[in-house]
């Protein structure tokens, strides 16, 4: 069995809408947070803040953990380990270009992200933002300063 792929996701929210891209994945257009894998050698803080701001320009500062998710693709049979982060954005980067793929970026209220979602790249997308509304918080320090070795073995609940 092999193991599951490491990502790390940004679930901000400002005035009742959430930071989301739209991405190109195999020619399908789909939603997502701003996320990606952890790379050798980066915490899973050092992670997002990098992906949030190759993907949508903006500087992310976390303040919380959300949640760490386990998601198994019906079509592919891979799995995924998901670290999702809340926190603010700033410094926003006019002109900036985005991260391979990234089409372009979009605040979406939550019952946009549910119109959507037949597009969204997965239902961790409305499954982090549900779990954001209903107040799911855990401290930095609980995984921010994870790497790829030791996120691999932080089960997917009990935190």
């Amino acid at each position: 069995m092999s193991h599951p792929e490491i990502t790390v996701a940004a679930v901000t929210e400002r005035d009742g809408r959430f930071l989301v891209v739209e991405e190109r994945i195999e020619r399908r257009l789909v939603i997502n947070q701003p996320a990606g894998h952890v790379e050798p050698g980066e915490t899973l803080l050092e992670a997002v803040v990098r992906e949030v701001r190759e993907e949508t320009a903006w500087l992310f500062t976390a303040s919380a953990l959300v949640g760490v998710y386990l998601w198994r693709h019906p079509g592919t049979g891979r799995s995924t380990k998901r670290f999702a982060f809340t926190g603010a954005v700033s410094d926003h980067r006019e002109g900036q270009p985005l991260d391979t793929g990234i089409v372009r970026t979009h605040w979406l209220t939550p019952e946009q992200l549910r119109a959507h979602e037949p597009r969204l790249r997965s239902p961790l997308v409305l499954r982090c933002v549900h779990d954001y509304l209903s107040g799911s918080r855990q401290p930095l320090d609980a995984a921010a300063a994870l790497d790829l070795g030791s996120a691999l073995t932080v089960a997917a609940v009990g935190l």
